[in-house]
């Protein structure tokens, strides 16, 4: 019998090279969703310059500007239970901002990916109570790995 596929799929169209592991975004994910309850049926994280991102935010969300990361949900389903999304997640960004906050590389990719995944659960931070709570729920899914 073989073992069911993992919900996460990864692909990087930046043209960078991606400092972590696919099993560590994996790990990150089965992490959020044991511990909040919530089940992921299809995750795509895809990697995207900056163009590529403005694009996106044009097209979508009518904003003209770079971002690190745009959510979608694809799903209905408000019980969590199969949730499905894609999270566009800009390299070259993410990049400066580890500069910006002094964090390697790596951790800030990472912390991306679960910034995104937080938001398919549902998580907001649009308010500054709520962008606490997410870097709390970021810094701690991070310090599992």
């Amino acid at each position: 019998m073989e073992a069911p596929e993992h919900p996460l799929e990864i692909f990087n169209t930046s043209g960078l090279e991606l400092p972590f592991q696919d099993s560590e975004a994996a790990f990150l994910l089965d992490q959020i969703s044991d511990q909040h309850g919530v089940a992921f049926s299809f995750v795509e994280i895809v990697f995207v310059d900056e163009q590529e991102i403005v694009r996106i935010n044009e097209e979508y969300l009518k904003r003209d500007y770079i971002t690190d990361i745009i959510s979608f949900r694809y799903d209905d389903n408000a019980t969590n239970l199969e949730i499905e999304g894609t999270l566009y997640c800009c390299s070259p960004r993410i990049k400066e901002q580890a500069s910006e906050f002094s964090q390697s590389i790596k951790r800030e990719f990472l912390r991306i990916i679960v910034h995104g995944l937080l938001h398919l659960t549902g998580y907001e931070d649009g308010s500054t109570k709520e962008k606490k709570e997410m870097t709390r729920l970021e810094d701690h899914f991070l310090s599992l790995l």
